[in-house]
């Protein structure tokens, strides 16, 4: 039997077992390590060959997000990410429309990867057809998020290590069989071209895509030991290896075919990279890392969306059925379940009507943790000294500065679908509205100095500062 609030009216919770090397494994398994290979081709081509330099913009502008979901993590440090926040500052409507935003980005995050799966899998067993293999990938990732975080996070570490291990490999073959090896070939990649500062922006508007996924970490601050402390690191850490990561693999790739205009296929020039640079085997290793990569990528988006799910159930602004948990793992197993029912749409559907889905949901909600961040910290809490308003007001500002620019590189197909699942949205907060009598509620409260002892997180939110 599913659990229940406990008796005293105490809510249902989650179960801390995360430390921070766990929470940054988390975030790196979300993003995906070796997921630059997806975007090498195309941002390669854009950027002119100068796709390091891309990614080094990229990677900076994302860390005043990331910077964001870090204050805000460590200030309202309950389950629910975006939706949390922005509740938290803006009020139950407007996070519920955040929260409803985000679960776009996370149905359809796993889809993207079962995808991928099939055809890397493909690839390698021919004979297997690429929707067979992402059923049997949805149901994999579906048994691991009901089994919970304490599985999850001792694979996270092995395909982190094992990702890192196939980058370093990749980059010592690079140099050792670059064409040509030089202090110019490998600070030529990392500079802006003939064409200045132009197309490397527009390229990194396409790699910053890469970084979706390191808001996860924020959903499971329920399930880490000192949320305050390690989830803001957590996420930040995390942005910061991805994008060292990316960077190295595309300084790499540089080396290794300085000609970009040599690649046969954009659309797989990782495997083209892999091949140059260390034959069929380490082409076979990296296909390999990758599909164990994908299988756990897939895992982190669903356990985060079944968190949200979970934090919006809880706060009956879904069903409070979705806030059930497993009765021996602590996990949102309904709410999970039913993200792998979901999930059977990626037999029917493409690898690029997938990613129109994700970029609405995420920038959103990118967008509005950096509104969150100013509203609550530098207005409500009036955290105003000299680092207080670079913290505070001036970072968040230029974070949502960044992800406004990343919005006008989306095409008008995603701002339609992006309506019209806000639109059913709509229809369903105003049922539920309607069915719970306006008494939607969120909770802020969370344990100050033990378990045992909650303290009134909105209480602590409001109360003046000293």
């Amino acid at each position: 039997m599913p659990s229940n609030p406990a008796p005293g009216g105490q809510p249902p919770s989650l179960k801390r077992t995360l430390g921070l090397p766990s929470l940054i494994a988390f975030g790196l398994t979300s993003m995906g390590i070796l997921s630059v290979v997806a975007v090498y081709g195309s941002g390669t081509q854009i950027s002119d060959g100068h796709l390091p330099a891309a990614y080094v913009l990229a990677v900076l502008a994302m860390l005043f997000t990331a910077h964001s979901y870090g204050r805000m993590a460590r200030h309202v440090p309950v389950t629910g990410g975006a939706y949390a926040y922005t509740a938290r500052a803006f009020g139950a409507p407007v996070g519920f429309f955040v929260g409803w935003a985000m679960m776009l980005d996370y149905l359809f995050l796993p889809m993207v990867n079962f995808l991928i799966f099939g055809l890397y899998f493909n690839s390698l067993f021919t004979g297997v057809p690429p929707q067979l293999a992402v059923l049997g990938c949805l149901a994999v990732v579906g048994f691991f998020s009901v089994i919970g975080v304490t599985w999850v996070k001792k694979m996270n570490f092995v395909v982190v290590i094992a990702s890192v291990l196939v980058i370093l490999v990749f980059l010592v073959l690079a140099v050792a069989n670059a064409p040509q090896l030089s202090p110019e070939s490998v600070l030529r990649p990392l500079t802006p071209g003939n064409g200045g500062f132009a197309p490397l922006m527009a390229a990194a508007a396409i790699v910053a895509f890469a970084f979706l996924g390191f808001d996860g970490v924020s959903t499971l601050s329920e399930e880490a030991r000192n949320p305050k402390r390690d989830v803001p690191r957590g996420i930040l850490f995390a942005t910061l290896l991805a994008g060292v990561g990316y960077v190295l693999f595309s300084v790499a790739g540089s080396l290794i075919v300085p000609n970009w205009h040599s690649l046969g296929n954009l659309d797989a020039a990782g495997t083209e990279l892999m091949q140059k640079a260390g034959g069929d085997v380490l082409m076979v290793v990296f296909v390999l890392v990758n599909l164990t990569g994908l299988v756990l990528c897939g895992t982190a988006a669903q356990m985060s969306v079944s968190r949200v799910i979970f934090a919006m159930g809880r706060d009956r602004i879904l069903p409070g059925t979705f806030a059930s948990l497993h009765p021996r793992f602590r996990t949102p197993f309904i709410a999970a379940l039913v993200v792998s029912a979901f999930s059977l749409v990626a037999l029917f559907i493409t690898l690029d009507q997938a990613v129109y889905m994700i970029n609405f949901g995420a920038l959103l909600a990118f967008a509005m943790v950096n509104l969150a961040t100013i509203k609550v910290l530098f207005f409500d809490l009036r955290k105003r000294g000299r680092i207080g308003v670079l913290r505070h007001l001036v970072m968040p500002v230029i974070g949502f500065a960044f992800i406004a620019w990343l919005w006008t590189s989306l095409a008008w197909f995603t701002f339609a679908l992006g309506g019209v699942w806000l639109l059913i949205g709509l229809v369903i907060f105003l049922v539920r509205r309607k069915h719970s009598h306006g008494a939607m509620a969120l909770d802020f409260a969370e344990d100050e100095a033990s378990e045992d002892a909650p303290v009134d997180m909105e209480q602590q939110l409001t109360a003046p500062q000293g």
